[in-house]
């Protein structure tokens, strides 16, 4: 079924519904559907600190790494 054998299957069965029990149709715009946003987490203390302290460790390991003797 096309778009267009819709939208006339659905005229048929409003003008049958009016015709036949005396109803009314009420025509109501499609809802938008809302913007979606990225959910993003906002670190915490304990996320910043354990940042930190893996920065501090890195820098340590390179240091080290540095200081070491080349064969």
């Amino acid at each position: 079924m096309t778009k267009d054998e819709l939208r006339a299957e659905l005229e048929r069965q409003e003008q049958r519904y009016k015709d036949e029990q005396g109803g009314e149709v009420t025509l109501y715009a499609a809802q938008s559907e809302p913007e979606k946003k990225p959910w993003r987490k906002r670190p915490s203390v304990q996320d910043k600190a354990f940042d930190r302290e893996l920065a501090r460790i890195e820098e340590e390991r390179l240091k080290k790494d540095q200081e070491a003797p080349s064969l």
